[in-house]
């Protein structure tokens, strides 16, 4: 399954043309040039998961068979083998298969198609609620650009709290459909609910943008990761 790049020198690249951002205070726009690659970061975690509902399994030979056929599918791009999966499948790799074959589309520039098997997924109610939340959050970032704010408001609302898994990537969502509807109030503490966030629960480019955004807006926020950090 393909996931966005994250090597050092991308990150780099990427956090120095958000700062650029910050210091013209072009906050609204932020999400549309990085959101998607946000929500990316927290995807490695979901996948951790998966692989554990997946595990519990593998004492079923099907189960077994059924994970070598994933693999191979999901090596060689298939969506032929991938949407007999998401069909012949158990519960988890109904869902793994449609996350891959959302993934084979998006590099082929089908957004529509990604963003159906997303709301499949997410409307799924006989799958894991880690995998529907996932794809709730996938399916929001994909098509952010054309949705309207109290829309992403209402979709993301119960994941963007801080006892939310998704805190970090909906509560960013969540904040920047606040500004497009002019709360800044409602943005500002939430950017600043995520600079608070403890050490480990929100990814570290996300709180870095959450504290500058909280700033912009009048809100003092320390980015908490640092101050877990400072000596006693």
């Amino acid at each position: 399954m393909a996931l966005p790049p994250s090597t050092d020198t991308t990150n780099d690249a990427f956090v120095r043309e958000v700062d650029e951002e910050y210091r013209r205070d072009q906050l609204v726009t932020l999400w549309q040039k990085y959101g998607k690659i946000a929500a990316g970061v927290v995807i490695g975690g979901l996948a951790l998961f998966a692989a554990y509902l997946l595990w519990q399994n593998f004492n079923d030979g099907k189960a077994g068979k059924q994970g070598e056929q994933f693999d191979a599918a999901m090596k060689a791009d298939n969506l032929d083998d991938l949407r007999k999966l998401a069909t012949d499948g158990g519960p988890g790799y109904r869902a793994l298969s449609k996350f891959a074959q959302a993934d084979v589309l998006l590099a082929r520039n089908d957004t529509k198609g990604a963003i159906a098997l997303y709301a499949e997924i997410a409307g799924d109610t006989k799958l894991a609620q880690p995998f529907r939340d996932r794809a709730i959050v996938q399916q929001t970032a994909t098509e952010y650009d054309s949705l309207k704010p109290q829309t992403v408001i209402d979709r993301l609302g119960a994941l963007a709290k801080p006892d939310s898994a998704w805190f970090g990537t909906a509560g960013e969502m969540v904040a920047i459909a606040y500004l497009n509807m002019g709360k800044r109030k409602e943005a500002g503490a939430l950017f600043n609910q995520i600079a608070q966030a403890p050490d480990g629960t929100v990814p570290d480019s996300i709180r870095q943008r959450a504290v500058q955004q909280a700033g912009v807006l009048g809100v003092y926020a320390n980015d908490q990761s640092t101050e877990d950090k400072k000596p006693k």
